[in-house]
């Protein structure tokens, strides 16, 4: 029982310590249908912009949406068509940065292993994969709005794959390894080619040996292609990318510095001739000086080789602090930028209202002094000359009375706000008092409860010997067996099982009360949808789909009763008779079984 009750409250606390917000999403997720899932998991993102970079509570919040299995359903809806997923592209972008994000951080203590060798990989591959579609799309489309839109989730999918290689800098050798990585590399157009480039410009900043340790085939191919580039393309933006990248290499790497030379023969003679005479002068001076020296000296070749790993490592760790840096920094700008404008607008709103008001108030002002003066002379023009005098002394007294009456309204009202703090500390004083005097009360009450016992009157020594008397002629007629120690600790065992057992019937017993009764709750709920469905004649669009189950079994018994129903109704009259006939047959509770198995829409049947 108390191994039990320990595992219940440690499930106790660890739903506790979850993130609502994750849970409500998870259970959304596992209860809503399977075109809204996607939606559904772009709420992540809010979830996540809510906490500050690098807090713990965001780790907490990664750790939880990992744990409740948000992000491999990010991985399915990432492998299905584009085409059956409601936003199309801008869902997919954005649920890769989202996937990205979430992945980027994250250290589980549990099932560690499987995240870092499967989870990690697959969630590269899928990204890669999308890369390759939008940039199939973006040379395929014609229209330049079009082109545009698909330019721009495919830099936002790079954007998530270099924001994922940053935090998980071991995936790199398996993008470089990859075949998906190489077809997109493999392309003439400018726009996509160089973003690809600068993903492997990246990668080679911070882990330039890399190269060394993949295959010998995907190194050749990819060396290949950035000769190719430099040989075919005009572009000064791919040039300049792939002059840098192989100065890179050949500076970091002897050994890929001597593939160089031996493997691409003219390629002095090809950089002289075409990327000469550019904006390019002194990368490409540097890289031409590398390719005609023949012989470097190990102690100096130690030296360089050093210093370009420190510096690769340093400007790698630079550019990862930045890059986690830029979002936040990039928050605090929009945020202060809209607050800034938004008190901006109030102001000039607040200004607005104030001059509106102001030549309101004066215009009601002169207004009312013009009609008191048309009043006033219309008086004048009524009124007896001799009663002139009496009039505008009465005139003044009712305006007198009128100033006194507003000035001591406004007084009151001064004096009430004053005092509306003391009467609401009044107020609560009262209340605390009452809550006082309930609680002494019933302390005195259980205190009288308590000494009731000490009003029985003391017993006397012959009442006292009288009942010792009862009490031993009681025992010597009734005396009980004897029982071993053994045998008492077995009985006590026995009781602690049978305890034990009946407990855990119990806690087992109200589970399937609570399953029971919440099967009748929704056999109820469903029976009055259906009793309150409006008729065939009068439904819209929108009401059949209260009516679809979440249970593709009954979803599919129905769908076969309607197809038999429709059937039945288009034979002929003397292919009903032997229905009928059967139908008088069935008895009353056969019908009953048949009518609830019907009504029951909710989901599985319970047994």
């Amino acid at each position: 029982m108390e191994i039990i009750e320990l595992e219940d409250n440690q499930w106790e606390m660890e739903s506790i310590t979850v993130d609502p917000r994750v849970l409500s999403l998870a259970a959304e997720v596992a209860e809503s249908p399977e075109q809204n899932v996607p939606v559904i998991l772009l709420k992540l993102k809010e979830i996540l912009n809510s906490v500050p970079l690098g807090s713990s509570e965001l780790k907490k919040i990664k750790q939880d949406i990992y744990c409740y299995d948000l992000i491999q359903y990010c991985l399915l809806v990432l492998r299905k068509d584009v085409t059956k997923i409601q936003g199309g592209w801008m869902t997919i972008s954005q649920l890769a940065q989202i996937l990205s994000q979430c992945c980027v951080g994250l250290e589980p203590t549990e099932d560690a292993e499987e995240f870092y060798n499967k989870l990690l990989p697959s969630a590269v591959e899928s990204v890669l994969v999308l890369g390759r579609l939008l940039q199939k799309y973006y040379i395929s489309a014609v229209e330049d709005e079009e082109k545009g839109e698909f330019l721009w989730h495919f830099q936002s999918v790079i954007d998530s794959l270099c924001w994922l290689l940053g935090g998980h800098i071991q995936l790199t050798q398996y993008v470089l390894q990859s075949d998906h990585y190489l077809h997109l590399l493999l392309t003439d157009d400018v726009e996509t080619g160089s973003a690809v480039m600068t993903v492997l410009q990246n990668i080679l900043q911070v882990k330039s040996g890399d190269l060394l340790t993949i295959k010998e085939k995907a190194l050749h191919s990819i060396l290949d292609e950035l000769i190719f580039k430099l040989s075919s393309s005009t572009s000064l933006i791919i040039g300049s990318i792939a002059i840098k990248l192989l100065l890179l290499v050949a500076k970091s790497q002897p050994e890929i510095l001597v593939l160089l030379r031996s493997r691409y023969t003219g390629l002095k003679s090809m950089l002289n001739k075409q990327w000469s005479g550019k904006e390019i002068d002194q990368e490409l001076k540097q890289l031409r000086s590398l390719l005609s020296s023949e012989v470097y000296q190990e102690e100096d070749q130690k030296f360089y080789q050093a210093a370009y790993k420190i510096q690769a490592a340093w400007k790698g760790f630079q550019t990862r602090k930045r890059i986690k840096r830029l979002p936040y920094a990039v928050t605090i700008l929009q945020r202060n930028f809209r607050n800034k404008r938004e008190k901006q607008l109030l102001k000039l709103k607040k200004q607005k209202e104030e001059e509106g008001l102001r030549l309101q108030l004066q215009l009601q002002r002169q207004r009312a002094m013009r009609i008191s003066r048309e009043h006033q002379l219309n008086l004048l023009e009524i009124v007896n000359p001799g009663q002139v005098g009496k009039h505008i002394q009465e005139m003044e007294e009712k305006s007198a009375l009128i100033i006194q009456k507003h000035w001591r309204g406004y007084r009151e009202r001064k004096d009430f706000h004053q005092q509306k703090q003391s009467l609401k500390e009044y107020k609560a004083a009262v209340i605390l008092q009452r809550a006082a005097l309930k609680f002494l009360r019933k302390c005195q009450k259980k205190k009288k409860m308590s000494y009731s016992w000490q009003g029985l009157p003391e017993l006397t020594d012959a009442r006292r010997m009288e009942l010792k008397q009862h009490v031993d002629n009681y025992i010597e007629r009734h005396s009980g067996s004897e029982m071993s120690d053994v045998a008492s600790r077995e009985l006590h065992t026995q009781a602690q099982e049978r305890l034990g057992r009946y407990f855990l019937g119990r806690a087992l017993e109200e589970r399937a009360q609570q399953r029971r009764e919440a099967l009748q709750a929704q056999i109820s709920t469903n029976i009055e949808q259906l009793m309150s469905a409006p008729h065939l004649r009068e439904i819209t669009g929108q009401e059949p789909e209260l009516f679809i189950s979440r249970s593709r079994p009954v979803a599919t018994r129905a769908k076969q009763a309607h197809l038999a129903t429709l059937i039945e109704g288009q034979a002929p009259w003397w292919k009903k008779l032997g229905n009928e006939v059967a139908d008088e047959e069935v008895t009353p509770k056969e019908a009953l079984n048949i009518d609830l198995g019907t009504l029951f829409i909710g989901g599985s049947k319970s047994p």
